[in-house]
């Protein structure tokens, strides 16, 4: 199934990226059109003040993130190994991953977007790449149940200012002072600049060692996440693309899953993937196409309503899943 609507004639998705901007972001559409009209490319230093905006930096973060034409939404894929962490030994490949997302932004009355996700996560075994329900752990030799991510929804707010971490139901309390929302930006090279965003975490664990003794790492979460990504230079600055295309690499430094039953054993994992925006459910690999078709069919299409709380795997696994027994 095809979740891309027919794009608007080329004049008409300009004046509409044109009518949704702020002044800074307005400008620049203006600065870059009639650049394209030209011929004439934006130069570098015209790109750095651009990066400078934080109406720029809002209106190209809608884009990257979404579709910012209405009723358009935009899956996303990733794929990567996830590896465990222990004192004293190499790094361990353990199993793999694959994400399917589908994401919509939606633009308010103040220009503000907001940015609703649905998110899925399964683990593939790295040798024969089929998708697992049980798993082997190595660190226990115990076969284990591999319990799926699926987080719906995980929502935020795109504006000029950057948004406050995830509250994660209330878990994670810190606030930090409201900055101006300036992004790192940076040229790769003459034809691709890339976006680096990162977000790191401590906060209180969702799953209490009281009472998931086999499943929680302990009384607090830490969690970085790190995106690095890869646009072409001349999609971003160019106001008739209401998506922009996009790859870039994502990692993930976590406690280890509560279903690998690891418990406050010291060590951690850290995911290592590669990442883009695809067309549908049916541009990923037909394994996990199978997956989303057969068990999460509705997210296969980003939400329309802005809906509370937004969770994590974390509390979504405390919610939905029972203590282990104890091992025999």
């Amino acid at each position: 199934m095809s979740i891309r609507h027919q794009s608007p004639s080329r004049r008409s998705r300009r004046q509409f990226v044109a009518a949704s901007l702020g002044v800074g972001a307005a400008a620049a559409t203006g600065l870059t059109a009639a650049k394209q009209s030209s011929g004439k490319r934006v130069t570098d230093d015209e790109l750095r003040a651009l990066f400078k905006d934080p109406v720029w930096n809002r209106e190209t973060t809608a884009r990257l993130e979404g579709d910012t034409a209405p009723g358009k939404f935009v899956n996303g894929y990733v794929t990567g190994t996830v590896m465990g962490v222990r004192d004293g030994e190499a790094v361990k490949p353990l199993f793999g991953f694959e994400v399917f997302s589908a994401i919509r932004v939606v633009k308010q009355p103040n220009g503000d977007y907001q940015r609703m996700c649905r998110e899925l996560i399964f683990y593939r075994d790295l040798r024969t790449g089929e998708l697992m329900d049980t798993w082997l752990n190595p660190y226990t030799n115990e076969q284990v149940r591999v319990v799926d991510v699926a987080n719906d929804p995980f929502n935020y707010v795109i504006s000029e200012f950057y948004p406050d971490p995830p509250t994660y139901g209330g878990l994670n309390a810190v606030k930090p002072p409201r900055r101006p929302f300036l992004r790192d930006w940076a040229f790769l090279n003459e034809n691709t600049v890339i976006l680096s965003s990162d977000i790191h975490l401590y906060y209180r664990n969702a799953l209490d060692p009281a009472i998931w003794k086999r499943e929680s790492s302990g009384p607090m979460n830490r969690v970085s996440e790190l995106f690095r990504y890869q646009i072409r230079r001349d999609d971003l600055v160019n106001p008739e693309l209401t998506h922009l295309p996009h790859s870039g690499v994502w990692n993930r430094i976590t406690p280890w899953l509560p279903w690998m039953l690891m418990g406050t054993t010291p060590g951690h994992i850290v995911y290592a993937g590669s990442f883009s925006s695809v067309k549908s459910v049916d541009a990923v690999p037909a394994v996990v196409r199978k997956r989303v078709l057969e068990r999460f069919p509705l997210y296969q299409v980003a939400p329309e309503k802005w809906v509370d709380p937004s969770l994590s795997s974390l509390e979504n696994y405390a919610r939905t899943q029972k203590p282990a027994p104890a091992k025999e």
